[in-house]
């Protein structure tokens, strides 16, 4: 009895020493939210840094399929999780109650266009910045 409650303490002493090194490993990311409505993103301009790792949030609050078209952008930065985007890379496309996440880190600091690619004729647009 106290030869198995020993081996207990010990591997449950392992388990923890262990998992405190895992958790502090695991990358930390900024999230930034981003809600479409019909027809216009809230906020229709976004600040990323150079070489942070974010956690896009996007959400299509609205009544029609929306895009989150940013091809320049996404070609710039590292995607954690491209199955997410379109075939071309270049755009996250959401259903009318839809919610999706891009990990991405940004590298190449400027100005890129944002638009959703269906709407942008009806003013659907913004901007991007990487500082």
């Amino acid at each position: 009895m106290r030869r198995t409650r020993a081996l207990w303490c010990i591997g449950c002493l392992f388990a923890l020493l262990f998992a405190v090194p895992l958790a502090r490993s695991a990358p930390k990311s900024v999230t930034l939210d981003v809600v479409m409505v019909d027809y216009r993103f809230e906020p229709a301009h976004l600040t990323f840094r150079h070489g942070v790792r974010y956690r896009l949030h996007l959400e299509n609050r609205g009544t029609e399929t929306h895009e989150f078209t940013a091809p320049v952008f996404f070609a710039t930065a590292s995607i954690e999780n491209p199955g997410v985007l379109d075939g071309n890379r270049s755009e996250v496309t959401l259903h009318p109650g839809d919610k999706k996440d891009v990990f991405l880190t940004p590298h190449k600091p400027g100005k890129y266009d944002l638009r959703c690619a269906d709407h942008d004729w009806y003013g659907m647009v913004g901007g991007i910045t990487v500082k």
